[in-house]
């Protein structure tokens, strides 16, 4: 087990290292300057901007001097918020996009676990449509349109909850609904599926035969191989969530790292947009590997070589 954890480990590292350096050295090849908004900028100062941020130079020589820092755990400074730090920067607002992830993600699974479960309980009954219509609806309604109509609803018509903000609790409510509930329906269709083959499995069958009451057999027996797919879409559904903040970020005014990088994007940031990418494909690792771990101590018939 630790050495497979290991070896992940060893690949992980440069997979990285070599995203990162791909989104700097696109952004820097695309057209544009990160200087542009400035105005009346005089040729001769942009030069020295250029100097000053280490980004003069060849294509080659810019990543070489990116890849200096990041080796000595710099990223860099930020060209868009002047006399910030990207390491400054990130340090201050992932905690709060870790928070609003972490709490949608949590959402997520919950409700695609109960959701998919009763479906699958009650299999081509009118309780199975009925939740498969709630599903379906919240398939279809991304986070993008579903957290400015439960901000509308909400914080606007019935001003039950306050419409933008972090800091309280009130405040995380309607952006983690937003982005919990579409993926949450994504979950609970995978569970459905996975639970209606589990209890046609033999050993649920022995369980009936036993005289076990339903939603034991359910619960206890079906439950721990019917929640498996869930388990495996666990990691790519982090990152999924994690990415996905960055809009909602924006609709509820967070103050977490989905301002910055879409800004950053605007505005040619080069050291921000590596710095956020650096996080995110990190933690995209990070949860898969995670999961891997997960699912050998769920399912022994699986082992790590």
């Amino acid at each position: 087990m630790m050495a497979y954890i290991f070896r992940r480990v060893f690949i992980g590292i440069p997979l990285v290292f070599l995203v990162v350096s791909l989104a700097f050295l696109l952004i820097r090849l695309a057209p544009g300057s990160p200087f542009g908004n400035e105005r009346n900028l005089d040729p001769e100062m942009e030069q020295r901007l250029l100097e000053k941020y280490a980004l003069d130079g060849s294509w080659g020589d810019q990543l070489l001097r990116y890849w200096q820092g990041l080796l000595s755990g710099d990223l860099g400074p930020s060209t868009q918020f002047r006399n910030r730090n990207v390491s400054e920067i990130i340090s201050t607002t992932f905690p709060v996009s870790a928070a609003l992830g972490f709490f949608s993600l949590l959402l997520a699974l919950t409700l695609g676990s109960i959701a998919g479960t009763l479906s699958a309980f009650f299999h081509n009954q009118w309780q199975d449509r009925l939740t498969m219509a709630f599903v379906l609806s919240g398939i279809c309604l991304p986070s993008f349109v579903l957290g400015p109509l439960l901000g509308l609803g909400f914080a606007i018509y019935w001003q039950w909850l306050p419409v933008a903000g972090w800091g309280h609790w009130e405040q995380a409510i309607l952006p983690v609904l937003a982005l919990g509930i579409p993926y949450g329906a994504y979950c609970s269709r995978l569970v459905r599926t996975s639970m209606i083959e589990a209890l046609e499995h033999d050993f649920v069958r022995t369980a009936r035969a036993k005289g076990n009451p339903e939603w034991i057999v359910v619960m206890r027996h079906a439950f721990k191989v019917g929640i498996l797919p869930l388990v495996s879409y666990s990691g790519p559904l982090a990152a999924h969530i994690l990415t996905g903040s960055i809009v909602i970020e924006e609709i509820f005014k967070i103050p977490g790292m989905g301002p910055f990088f879409v800004n950053s994007v605007f505005n040619r940031d080069a050291f921000m947009i590596a710095g956020c990418v650096a996080i995110y494909s990190s933690l995209l690792i990070l949860f898969n590997l995670l999961v891997d771990v997960l699912f050998v101590y769920l399912d022994k018939r699986v082992r790590l070589s």
